[in-house]
């Protein structure tokens, strides 16, 4: 259901507009002149304004104006009983979506509303799109481990050494492989990933190796496997701590020997593939309890990378929130919010038992629950455990 914020300073045509527009099923907001629409404006996250021009205190181009700086993203409709062609053109080359005279017509009001939220859709869908297949994520920190992975990353990454990377869960071990491969030469090529934890162990071997049609009960075709997909770039092999035996000593030797075998053919394909591999498991300990092949360890190991925990960076963690929150902001399409002194303090000393995804979670849930600005009493609210 859309959010529509309508601003005139004529209480009638706020009503008339409001009471049509709650029938159509829309939510309304209601501001008597431009500062309070202004005001609102920067308080919730609105999909379409209605905003009159002649009015007191601000009136409605300067409201476009200033509506651009806080989201320039929301379509702004202006409608006015004193207009002309020139207020018309003007409006519009500031940046209004359309230009409606009072007394509005219906029909055109509504085909004009729903074209406006049309467009607002396709701003939205085109962002997530962008976020999708747009740049890597920026690896935030300036502690010394932090800068220590970033210099070891702009050594490792142009060569073709394997990498292994270690680290408990949330840190961003799939993060650093990403840069691995964003800043090496086969960046042109696919990074495909695959989860070792989340397969099946009997169906790990199709997964990175493909299989040929009839080779068990439910391969009716063919599968090319991630081995031969990623061919010319890189495969990330996340939580490989938990990859079957069998299925280890297949990798091995397509890392020994650069060729995979379907599972049920016979014919070798020759692959050129980068590896890199994370795991939040103690792989020597693994070893010796004969869960993992201590000759794929020193394959995989060529290049050892760290992730401290987030206990171990504290330092970073304004910094961090400071980047959660812009992405929450550009995602909600609103106002990005502030954390007050005592607030980052806390979050500085909390125990974050699940790292950065954790941390992210909580920036998000003081986005949605607190006001504009994080409080002490936010944070003892909504993330510190009760007592």
């Amino acid at each position: 259901m859309a959010n529509i914020l309508i601003i005139d300073d004529e209480r009638s045509i706020r009503k008339t507009l409001t009471e049509i527009l709650s029938y159509e099923g829309y939510k309304i907001d209601e501001a008597g002149d431009g500062e309070e629409g202004l005001k609102k404006f920067s308080e919730k996250a609105y999909d379409v304004v209605l905003c009159d021009i002649k009015m007191p205190k601000l009136d409605g181009i300067e409201f476009l104006e200033k509506s651009k700086a806080v989201n320039p993203d929301v379509p702004v409709i202006m409608i006015s009983g004193h207009g002309n062609i020139d207020t018309a053109v003007e409006a519009v080359k500031k940046g209004a979506f359309d230009y409606i005279s009072k007394p509005p017509d219906l029909n055109r009001l509504l085909i004009t509303l729903r074209n406006a939220l049309d467009k607002q859709d396709l701003v939205t869908e085109t962002k997530v799109l962008k976020r999708k297949v747009g740049k890597v994520l920026e690896m935030v920190g300036d502690s010394t481990p932090i800068q220590k992975i970033k210099d070891t990353i702009e050594k490792v990454a142009p060569t073709d050494a394997r990498v292994l990377i270690t680290g408990e869960n949330g840190v961003g071990k799939e993060l650093v492989a990403r840069w691995i491969h964003e800043k090496s030469n086969r960046s042109t090529a696919p990074l495909v990933e695959v989860n070792c934890a989340a397969i099946p162990s009997e169906l790990i071997e199709s997964e990175l190796f493909g299989h040929e049609k009839g080779s068990f009960t439910s391969a009716v075709k063919q599968r090319i496997g991630k081995f031969e997909t990623a061919n010319g770039g890189t495969l990330f092999l996340d939580e490989i701590g938990d990859m079957s035996l069998t299925a280890q000593a297949k990798v091995l030797r397509a890392l020994q020997e650069g060729k995979i075998t379907r599972v049920g053919g016979e014919k070798d394909i020759s692959v050129d593939v980068r590896v890199v591999a994370a795991t939040n498991k103690d792989l020597l300990k693994e070893v010796d309890e004969k869960n993992f092949r201590l000759d794929l360890y020193h394959r995989l190991g060529v290049i050892i990378i760290h992730v401290p925990s987030l206990n171990e960076r504290r330092d970073d963690i304004p910094l961090l929130v400071d980047y959660f929150l812009d992405i929450i902001a550009s995602e909600y399409g609103q106002p990005k919010k502030s954390v007050d002194k005592n607030a980052m303090d806390a979050l500085q000393a909390y125990n974050w038992t699940g790292n950065i995804r954790e941390l992210r979670n909580v920036v998000e849930r003081l986005v949605i629950l607190s006001g504009k600005t994080i409080s002490l009493d936010d944070v003892e609210s909504y993330v510190l455990p009760k007592k």
